[in-house]
């Protein structure tokens, strides 16, 4: 190789190299400025946000609210800003107004246990709060906490003319969310451990319909308290799409779905209920109603009950009454 083609080719890779750190340091400096716009944040304290929609009536927890930092020039003073504010005394706190999502939320927006309007603010759209006497065995010995879901129980004796009355108990309400025990919206703790206590009433979170089933239930008979497991969510849930109480509309998006869900899962149920009968339960108590009034039939004799007396007689029947028992005899033709 000559000494001209030598020199050539020494001062082509010289220009190569230097155009190829020109351009290093030129792409090297045109993003600095966008990194450090990109990481840039407000100056500002850090306010309390909504980390998703909280409408009325929602239940604080601590995936709901964060703290982010704000321009120092918008921040109110009905802000919580973090230092200031106590994180832990926030959690069970209630929605009073709509927060919408990366919103911050203002002290007015929230409602703390045993504030005026708590009560009115925990309550979903549309339902009622009522309230039921309770003992330690029908309030399932204290172990019922605001927040927890129960059936309720209605246990009755009716009684008739022939002196066997019939006891029943009826689940008569499913899924109902307790608010209250004793005026008193949230659990005590003690060591980080719920407290169990005694409590004489219930407050419970119906809809206007079922808050006149329990008015009536209360004059009826006893009504006791089922704590329902957290696991029948997912039961009742298929139970209510297979109703036809859910309905889930093609191409409808995951937050629509479970929002649907959500309220679907939080209404108390008063259909499909069920009894037990003291026949059930004893082969020396009965299954069907007394009679009543003196009308005939109903009257079923105690040792499993069966089917009423009224429901077998064929033809007319006549009262015999044997000292303080009395009872529908069949008049049978010859």
């Amino acid at each position: 190789m000559d000494r001209k083609k030598l020199i050539l080719l020494l001062g082509a890779l010289i220009v190569a190299i230097g155009t190829a750190m020109a351009a290093r340091s030129m792409f090297a400096g045109a993003s600095a400025p966008k990194a450090e716009a990109a990481v840039e944040a407000p100056k500002g304290p850090k306010v309390l946000v909504a980390q998703r929609a909280l409408p009325t009536g929602t239940i604080i927890t601590a995936d709901a609210i964060t703290f982010q930092p704000w321009p120092k020039e918008l921040v109110s003073r009905a802000y919580f800003i973090d230092g200031e504010a106590d994180m832990t005394k926030l959690l069970g706190t209630v929605v009073r107004h709509p927060v919408t999502a990366g919103e911050p939320v203002t002290q007015g927006s929230l409602v703390r246990p045993g504030d005026r309007g708590f009560l009115a603010a925990a309550l979903g759209a549309g339902m009622r709060a009522v309230t039921i006497p309770v003992s330690a065995k029908t309030g399932v010995s204290g172990f019922v906490f605001p927040g927890d879901r129960v059936d309720l129980v209605l246990t009755q004796t009716v009684k008739g003319d022939d002196g066997a009355p019939l006891k029943a108990s009826e689940t008569f309400l499913r899924n109902v969310r307790v608010l209250a025990t004793d005026q008193s919206t949230e659990s005590a703790t003690v060591d980080g451990k719920t407290v169990v206590r005694a409590f004489k009433t219930v407050t419970l979170e119906v809809t206007p319909k079922i808050a006149e089933k329990v008015a009536v239930a209360q004059t009826i008979g006893t009504i006791s308290l089922s704590l329902r497991s957290i696991a029948d969510s997912a039961g009742e849930l298929e139970r209510a799409v297979a109703s036809g109480a859910v309905d889930l509309p093609e191409g409808a998006s995951p937050e629509e779905e479970e929002k649907l869900i959500k309220t679907a899962l939080a209404q108390p149920q008063d259909s499909a209920t069920t009894f037990v009968t003291g026949g059930d339960v004893s082969r020396f108590q009965r299954r069907s109603m007394p009679s009543l009034g003196g009308s005939g039939g109903g009257a079923a004799a105690p040792g499993g009950g069966g089917a009423p007396a009224a429901a077998a007689a064929q033809g007319p029947t006549v009262r015999v009454t044997r000292g303080t028992a009395t009872e529908m005899v069949q008049v049978r033709s010859k």
